[in-house]
């Protein structure tokens, strides 16, 4: 691309709205993700006796499902972004070269 289409791609408001959306929601999955994450960690570390308790009569404790609960939300976040970029980014993102490669 020629510099004249780079500038032309960046003025573009479509374009402008794409960057705010991806960055607003990456940055929002970004603090869902740091919670969950922190928030487990800061449950190790304050509360051993909650995440001890067994779960029924077995030697499960409770840690174990919140952790894997952890991991799982790990893989719904990125699948929820992964969703939204083949969609409405990818979608936003030809429709600007449509009208600026011209």
């Amino acid at each position: 691309m020629t510099d004249t289409v780079t500038a032309r791609i960046s003025a573009n408001p479509k374009y402008l709205e794409l960057k705010r959306k991806r960055n607003r929601f990456g940055w929002t999955l970004a603090a869902c993700m740091l919670v969950v994450y922190y928030g487990y960690i800061a449950l190790i570390a304050f509360n051993k006796e909650f995440l001890s308790l067994p779960i029924g009569n077995g030697v499960t404790t409770i840690g174990i499902p919140i952790g894997l609960g952890v991991i799982v939300f790990t893989i719904v976040i990125t699948g929820i972004y992964v969703r939204r970029a083949n969609g409405e980014f990818d979608s936003l993102t030809r429709q600007i070269l449509e009208e600026e490669v011209k």
